[in-house]
């Protein structure tokens, strides 16, 4: 078991972030198109997509609100980390997309560092490692418990 805990301990995971007209490269890994929309003119086939998952997407009230500058950049940042963290399984498929190699994170967006691609992957981070933690805990199956002695119950 001690040596179970330490693999889990060393696993890291390949999250990178990338625009969607950034050419396609071998080791990108799959490819995860995370905008609502698909970019004008291009089809999901021609951009190699491996999965596009517009649901994870900022609520299109809140991306309005930003483009029209009726919030800052912190505050649409900030409501998106709140809107992901009250549905947390919308990170789900992109933690099985991590968990099994590299997954490259696309966005039609001009500067990625300013989008909701920093959010996501910084999100997707933190629950892949609090999974891990969670497996690390030792605990005793009750389907056992009926082998122990009576006074060690």
């Amino acid at each position: 078991m001690r040596a179970l805990a330490e693999v889990h301990k060393t696993m890291s995971y390949e999250v990178m972030l990338k625009r969607i007209y950034a050419p396609i490269e071998d080791h990108d890994g799959t490819r995860v198109l995370v905008d609502r929309l698909c970019p004008s003119g291009l089809s999901p086939s021609f951009l190699a997509l491996n999965e596009w998952y517009p649901e994870i997407a900022p609520a299109s009230q809140l991306c309005r609100q930003y483009r029209q500058q009726k919030i800052s950049q912190s505050l649409f940042l900030e409501r998106y980390r709140r809107e992901l963290k009250a549905c947390p399984d919308k990170l789900l498929p992109l933690m099985r997309f991590a968990r099994a190699g590299r997954v490259t994170l696309l966005t039609a967006a001009r500067e990625i560092e300013d989008s909701h691609l920093p959010v996501i992957k910084e999100l997707a981070l933190s629950a892949l490692e609090g999974e891990d933690a969670s497996d690390r805990e030792f605990c005793s199956s009750p389907c056992l418990a009926h082998t122990l002695p009576t006074s060690q119950r």
